[in-house]
């Protein structure tokens, strides 16, 4: 999946647009919600050269805190900031030799900083929007191989012994879902994509790799509790 030029001005807009308090004249609404979000990344690297893979998962989870700051019509408006672990990576695979194996484990500190548009009642369902701006912070990874590697040709293998060479990930973010608003708090099923547009591996003319990005679709449900309404 790749997001044009145009696309990410378009997201940045609407996070943009989203999160200046004073850029329309709406209902005010004040409200401060935190809690806790958790779920699962499938994950994928583009590279290039291409190396064959199929989706990894793996675990996200961390805080959250979103901030309502009017409706303007019947749009919900504010922001939402998490602070996340989340692990990323690829897991290699051949049809045709499923004797090898490569797996890489990619554990990240991410900052989302994402718009939040919502459609619903005050008190009941609503459909929200997330888009914006991530980052992310490398803090470890692991491995596992298995087969003679050595013995198959025309297959990259540069990327098996290389460690992460650029330990800070950017890109762009962007989800759909559901939230049940009640007494008890809100509770919010999402679905959401993260493409980066930085590279783990260094990409000058001279090295091996002239791309290599994260791509992760996560499902996660997150529950919050109003600070202030």
């Amino acid at each position: 999946m790749k997001l044009g030029k145009t696309g990410i001005a378009l997201l940045l807009m609407i996070w943009g647009c989203a999160t200046d308090l004073h850029a329309q004249i709406g209902e005010q609404r004040y409200n401060l919600a935190v809690g806790v979000n958790g779920g699962i990344n499938l994950n994928s690297v583009s590279f290039s050269p291409s190396v064959r893979q199929k989706n990894l998962m793996g675990i996200t989870g961390g805080v959250t805190a979103r901030y309502i700051s009017e409706k303007y019509f019947s749009m919900i408006c504010g922001a939402q900031i998490e602070v996340n672990f989340s692990q990323h990576g690829w897991d290699e695979f051949y049809e045709d030799y499923p004797e090898l194996q490569y797996t890489r484990k990619m554990n990240y500190v991410e900052i989302p900083l994402l718009a939040h548009l919502a459609f619903g009642k005050d008190r009941g369902l609503q459909f929200f929007i997330h888009a914006g701006p991530q980052v992310g912070f490398f803090l470890s990874d692991s491995y596992t191989i298995s087969g003679d590697w050595d013995n198959f040709t025309g297959i990259t293998v540069e990327q098996h012994d290389k460690t992460v060479e650029n330990k800070f990930d950017y890109g762009i973010a962007g989800g759909a879902g559901l939230e049940l608003r009640t007494k008890a708090g809100n509770f919010l099923v999402e679905g959401r994509y993260y493409y980066a547009l930085s590279d783990f591996y260094k990409s000058t003319k001279k090295d091996y790799f002239a791309r290599s990005a994260h791509g992760v679709i996560t499902a996660k449900i997150t529950y919050l509790f109003d600070l202030r309404k």
